[in-house]
C-alpha cells in the first residue's frame, strides 16, 4: 500500500518519465513480502533502452521492469534503493525519507 505521496511530486515525476528523463518518485509504502522496507523509490523512463541500460549499470535486470500505465520502472527497495539513491545523488529522497547511509 502507497502512501505519503504528493500530488506535485507524482505530476513532477510523471512530466518527467513523459519527456524520456530518468526519473525518482519514492513514497512510504507497507508490504507484508518486505516486512523491514517502508519505503519504495520507483526508477522510471520512457525510453525502455535507457531504462534497461541504466538498470544494468546498477546490478538490475530487465526482467524487473514494471510497465504499469505508460510509466515503465524499477522498484528501488531496502539496501539496493539506498545505495542507487546515494549514487544517483537523489538527495532529496535520501534525506526525506531517512535513507542514510553510513560511509
Amino acid at each position: 500500500m502507497a502512501f505519503g505521496i504528493k500530488r506535485s511530486d507524482l505530476n513532477a515525476w510523471k512530466s518527467a518519465v513523459q519527456q524520456g528523463e530518468l526519473a525518482f518518485l519514492t513514497h512510504y509504502w507497507l508490504d507484508d513480502r518486505f516486512p523491514h522496507a517502508n519505503t519504495v523509490t520507483k526508477a522510471a523512463c520512457q525510453d525502455m533502452k535507457q531504462l534497461i541500460e541504466w538498470g544494468e549499470k546498477h546490478g538490475l535486470k530487465k526482467e524487473w521492469i514494471h510497465d504499469r500505465a505508460g510509466f515503465p520502472h524499477f522498484d528501488l527497495i531496502g539496501e539496493p534503493q539506498k545505495r542507487i539513491l546515494q549514487k544517483e545523488r537523489s538527495l532529496g529522497n535520501i534525506h526525506e525519507y531517512g535513507l542514510y547511509i553510513e560511509g
